[in-house]
């Protein structure tokens, strides 16, 4: 059985989460938790906390009675998110403006109660 979490708008950037979850894909639940403790990146807390979500899930799901270290991740991706909504401007030469755009993504995380998942 398979439970899903998505954390959507997030403020970090696409590629910075996808290395975050290139790390704990295909790990447990338990061990993929301590793998974001221990990374030093600043998304490894929204990561560590979609991953806590989608085990929640898959345990309302299976009755309460699901073990988080036989518990594994099957699929985990970062999707762009809308970068139309964060525009801003830094200050440049002769009085210009050199706009930029805060980056957003959307983090789906799947868990499934087997190792192959399914």
């Amino acid at each position: 059985m398979e439970a899903l979490a998505k954390a959507k708008f997030q403020r970090f950037g696409r590629r910075k989460v996808a290395q975050v979850l290139d790390q704990i894909r295909g790990k447990s639940v338990l061990s993929a938790e301590q793998i974001a403790d221990m990374l030093p990146r600043g998304c490894s807390d929204m990561v560590k906390k979609t991953v806590h979500s989608a085990a929640a899930n898959l345990s309302v799901k299976l009755g309460g009675k699901a073990d988080p270290a036989m518990m594994w991740i099957t699929a985990a991706f970062a999707d762009q998110g809308p970068m139309s909504q964060l525009r801003r401007v830094n200050a440049g030469p002769h009085g210009r403006a050199m706009p930029f755009k805060r980056k957003m993504c959307h983090l789906t995380v799947i868990v499934s109660d087997s190792k192959k998942g399914g």
